[in-house]
């Protein structure tokens, strides 16, 4: 009775017999998981930028605040020499203007003066400097300037400088009675003030002294 023994086959022909392809056995492997992972990490950390220093970003904005201030401050410095280059330009047209008034008076009291020169009559000359004085005073209004009111008024220290105080008892005390230099005031504003003389009460001592002298006491009586 014989015996029969099955082949062997090499693994290769029995996964080819299955049906399954085998793979070729000079294939290179494939790459694997944790490989690709490294390399993906390395070109990040390749991409990525290092962090920024506090220090250095805290020195830029200082830098950027100083240039600004000094901008700031220049800006500031021109805008004052601008400020007071006007401020000084309108003053000089305000002097300009004021003197382009006053020239007709300067030029009516210098005929004035030529006139009373030659003139003979005293009344006339006067006339003309009255004239002239009442021009002056007429330019100074049309400007704004006005005198103080002094002779007449109350004393007021804000207006009136007082050189000299007289006893009388014609004015209430107080009173201004004479002006011995004009006061002159640009709208609210004094300019100069008015310098007077200002009356006060007589003292007893004067009041005596311009009475009657009292009788003696040993006066002879007329029999």
């Amino acid at each position: 009775m014989s015996v029969e023994t099955e082949e062997k086959k090499p693994p290769s022909e029995k996964t080819e017999a299955n049906g399954e392809a085998a793979p070729a056995s000079g294939s290179a492997p494939t790459a694997s998981g944790p490989a690709s992972t490294k390399t993906e990490a390395a070109a990040a950390a390749e991409g990525e930028k290092p962090a920024p220093d506090p220090l250095e970003e805290a020195k830029a904005e200082a830098a950027r605040m100083k240039e600004q201030w000094l901008r700031t401050a220049a800006d500031f410095d021109n805008f004052r020499k601008r400020t007071r280059r006007e401020l000084e330009d309108t003053r000089k047209a305000g002097k300009e203007e004021l003197l382009k008034e006053l020239l007709p008076v300067f030029d009516n009291l210098e005929r004035a003066i030529q006139s009373a020169q030659r003139a003979t009559d005293v009344k006339a000359v006067a006339e003309g400097l009255t004239m002239v004085l009442r021009q002056y005073n007429d330019t100074l209004a049309r400007s704004g300037i006005t005198r103080v009111q002094s002779v007449g008024a109350q004393f007021d220290p804000t207006y009136h400088e007082a050189l000299q105080q007289v006893e009388t008892d014609e004015h209430p005390p107080g009173t201004v009675v004479a002006e011995v230099q004009p006061g002159y005031m640009h709208g609210d504003r004094l300019v100069r003030a008015a310098m007077v003389v200002v009356a006060k009460p007589k003292s007893k001592k004067s009041e005596g002294s311009d009475g009657e002298a009292p009788a003696g006491d040993g006066g002879a009586a007329s029999e």
